[in-house]
C-alpha cells in the first residue's frame, strides 16, 4: 500500500478515535447542544468547497425535492443522533460512548434488513451477534452505574446507523457522492438545530422541566474565546470536517473494505487514548468486550472471504453439485462490504478454484478406476 493510502487511513483513524475525548473536554465550557451546533456548522462549511467542486465537475443541479432529502438526513444525524451522543459523553465515560458508536454499522445492517429488505448473509448475522455480545459485556446491564448515559449512547449509535442507510439511499436519489451528501446533511442539520435553539429562548421553553435547564435559553456561540478556539477548531474542522472528508477520499483511493479499517481500530484506540488523556479506567470487561467487537468487525470485513476460501478447500470432497455450492456462495456474497470490482474478482477466483478442484477430483476418481 502506498504512503498516501496509509495516511488516508491513519489520519482519520486518529481523529475519529480522539473525537469523544475532545468533546468531553469541550463539554465543560459549552452547552452540549450549542457544541453540537457549532461543530456541524463549521464542519459542514469546511466540506462545502469540496462538495461544490464535485457538483460543478459533474454538472449536478439540485432540485427542490433534493433539499428535503438533505433536511431529513441532517435532522437524523445532527439533531437526533449527535445531540444524544453529545449528552451521553457528558453523562458517562467517553471510551464507552466511542465503543458504542463504533457499532453503528451493525445497526445499519439491521435497519437495512428491516426497512430496505437488504439480505443478511450468515457472515453478517454472526458478526452482528458477536458485536451485540461485546456491547453487553462492556455495558454490564446487571450492574449499570449510569443507565441514562449508556441508553443515550446506544440510541445515538442506532440513529447513526439510520443516518448511514438514509445517506446512502438519498445520495443515490440525488446523484451525488458521499462527501457532498455529508456536507449538505451537516449544514441542513445545523440549521434545523439552530431553529430549535432559537425556540429555547421563547415562552415555549417554559414547558421544559427545571432539571433539564441545558435545553432552556441555549446559547449559540457563547464560550468561544482565545482559550477555547483551538479546541473548537480541532473538533469542527479536523474531527468533523477533515476526518469525514479523508474517510471518503480513502474509500475512493483504497476501496470500501480498507477504509472500513478506520472504524475497526476506533473501538480499540479510543479507550487507550481516554486512559492516558482523561484518566478513565480501562476495566477488564471493557477489554474483553473490545476484543469481541473487533472480532465481529473483522468478520464483517474479511469473514466472507475466509469462509469461501475454506469452502473451496473442502468442496472437492463434497458430493454436492458444483452449481449448488456456487449458488450458495453467490447469496452470501451479495452483502460482502467491498466494491463491485473486488467482488467480481473474488467470485471469479473462487469459481475457478472450485472448477479446478472438481476437475482434479473427477480425474482422480477416473484414474482410480
Amino acid at each position: 500500500m502506498k504512503l498516501k493510502s496509509i495516511l488516508l487511513i491513519l489520519i482519520p483513524t486518529f481523529l475519529f478515535s480522539s473525537m469523544e475525548i475532545a468533546l468531553k473536554i469541550a463539554g465543560s465550557s459549552f452547552n452540549p447542544v450549542e457544541l453540537n451546533f457549532i461543530r456541524f456548522l463549521i464542519g459542514g462549511l469546511a466540506l462545502f468547497p469540496f462538495a461544490l467542486s464535485y457538483m460543478r465537475k459533474h454538472s449536478i443541479l439540485l432540485k427542490k425535492k433534493d433539499f428535503w432529502h438533505f433536511a431529513s438526513t441532517g435532522f437524523v444525524i445532527v439533531v437526533l443522533s449527535m445531540s444524544l451522543y453529545q449528552l451521553s459523553i457528558q453523562l458517562t465515560d467517553a471510551s464507552i460512548v466511542a465503543i458504542m458508536l463504533s457499532a453503528n454499522p451493525i445497526f445499519g445492517l439491521i435497519i437495512g434488513f428491516v426497512f430496505l429488505r437488504e439480505k443478511l448473509s450468515r457472515t453478517n448475522i454472526f458478526a452482528l451477534v458477536l458485536t451485540l455480545i461485546g456491547l453487553l459485556v462492556i455495558i454490564d446491564p446487571f450492574h449499570l452505574k449510569n443507565p441514562v448515559g449508556i441508553t443515550l449512547g446506544l440510541l445515538s449509535s442506532i440513529l447513526f446507523g439510520v443516518y448511514g442507510v438514509m445517506s446512502r439511499v438519498n445520495s443515490h436519489k440525488i446523484g451525488i457522492n458521499a462527501l457532498a451528501m455529508t456536507c449538505f446533511s451537516f449544514l441542513f442539520g445545523a440549521g434545523e438545530l439552530g431553529i430549535l435553539m432559537g425556540l429555547s429562548h421563547t415562552p415555549l421553553a417554559s414547558v421544559i422541566p427545571s432539571n433539564y435547564s441545558q435545553f432552556v435559553n441555549i446559547p449559540f456561540f457563547q464560550g468561544i474565546n482565545l482559550q477555547t478556539l483551538p479546541l473548537i477548531l480541532y473538533i469542527s474542522v479536523l474531527v468533523t470536517g477533515a476526518a469525514f472528508g479523508l474517510y471518503f477520499l480513502a474509500m475512493d483511493e483504497v476501496g470500501v473494505v480498507q477504509a472500513s479499517l478506520i472504524f475497526l481500530v476506533k473501538p480499540a484506540l479510543a479507550p487507550i487514548l481516554s486512559l492516558f488523556i482523561l484518566g478513565e479506567a480501562l476495566l477488564p470487561r471493557t477489554v474483553i468486550g473490545i476484543i469481541i467487537i473487533l472480532l465481529g468487525s473483522m468478520i464483517t470485513l474479511v469473514g466472507a472471504k475466509i469462509a469461501y476460501g475454506v469452502i473451496s478447500l473442502f468442496v472437492r470432497d463434497s458430493k454436492r453439485p458444483k452449481q449448488e455450492v456456487e449458488a450458495e456462495m453467490e447469496r452470501d456474497m451479495e452483502n460482502l462490504p467491498s466494491d463491485d470490482r473486488t467482488k467480481d474478482t473474488l467470485k471469479k477466483s473462487l469459481k475457478s478454484t472450485i472448477d479446478s478442484q472438481h476437475t482434479a477430483s473427477r480425474l482422480h476418481h477416473e484414474s482410480a478406476k
